[in-house]
């Protein structure tokens, strides 16, 4: 194994509904990378006619999640009063820190005549100080991510920083979070600025300082080690990463917290519907029995 990989992630699949997900981040052998600590591929899948994608209204506290579209649309509602759609390039930033209640779901416009899906959604832990800040919800579209472009790369940086550029997107750790495009042929070299970095491979046929990629597995990177990535076929690819949060962070359900406890009480909460509604929604998830 290439010293410049310190691990691989193979994902777990998982079937919602007819609708594929690979399932990467939380791992066995590692919760996070930096702030990262859910990591779910999507797609690409097509709904036929009068079919799409319908996540209930459902709780989340002490993180954020972020969607990010290759394909298709979302129309995201929460108990904020937020209602946004979000198409490919576009980032959706919904701070759940103390609770937050939000749906998903294929937009009526483009549900009757059948519509594409493909994207990521990702959820990042937050900063023990920040574990219980005021929920929020910010769009960004992407006309206002910046971008990289050089020699057969093309970047778009969705969240925190590199190569110089920062996106608008506020988060609450430092955070690298990019999406990239690669001519054949083309490399570019990945900095160590960041305390933590892993690679996601969408498609293509990519090689880190030599070694290839595995095409939807994900690959951690050693600590404090430039890398070359280089593709042999035009790729895409997802970067990710950020500083090292602060400790374990307990999982369960939707829910993600450095107290056990404050999980229990999300439990309660949720059981005697304290954590909001989604306006002009009246669904609503029971607790799992696990």
């Amino acid at each position: 194994m290439s010293t410049s990989i310190a691990q691989r992630i193979k994902p777990r699949l998982k079937d919602l509904g007819g609708l594929t997900v690979r399932r990467l981040l939380p791992a066995a052998s590692m919760q996070m990378i930096g702030p990262f600590i859910f990591f779910d591929h999507f797609g690409p899948a097509t709904f036929p006619p009068g079919e799409g994608m319908d996540v209930r209204p459902h709780p989340h506290i002490g993180l954020a999640t972020v969607t990010y579209l290759f394909e298709g649309a979302i129309l995201h509602r929460d108990s904020l009063g937020s209602e946004q759609l979000i198409r490919p390039g576009d980032v959706n930033w919904m701070t759940a820190g103390r609770g937050i209640v939000h749906s998903e779901r294929t937009p009526a416009g483009i549900r009757a005549a059948g519509s594409p899906i493909h994207g990521l959604q990702t959820w990042v832990a937050l900063p023990r100080t920040s574990e219980e800040t005021a929920p929020a919800f910010f769009h960004h579209p992407a006309t206002t991510l910046p971008r990289i472009e050089s020699s057969g790369v093309q970047m778009r940086v969705i969240a925190g920083h590199a190569f110089g550029q920062r996106s608008p997107v506020a988060t609450f750790s430092d955070t690298l979070y990019i999406a990239a495009s690669l001519d054949a042929g083309a490399s570019f070299v990945l900095p160590a600025e960041h305390e933590e970095r892993g690679i996601y491979l969408i498609d293509g046929d990519v090689a880190v300082d030599g070694e290839p990629l595995l095409r939807e597995h994900l690959a951690v990177f050693a600590d404090g080690t430039p890398v070359e990535i280089s593709a042999r076929t035009n790729a895409r690819l997802m970067l990710l990463g950020g500083e090292k949060m602060d400790g374990h962070r307990f999982i369960w359900w939707n829910f993600v917290s450095s107290s056990r406890e404050r999980i229990e009480q999300a439990k309660r909460d949720w059981q005697e519907q304290r954590l909001g509604q989604v306006p002009g929604e009246t669904e609503f998830i029971p607790l799992p029995e696990k």
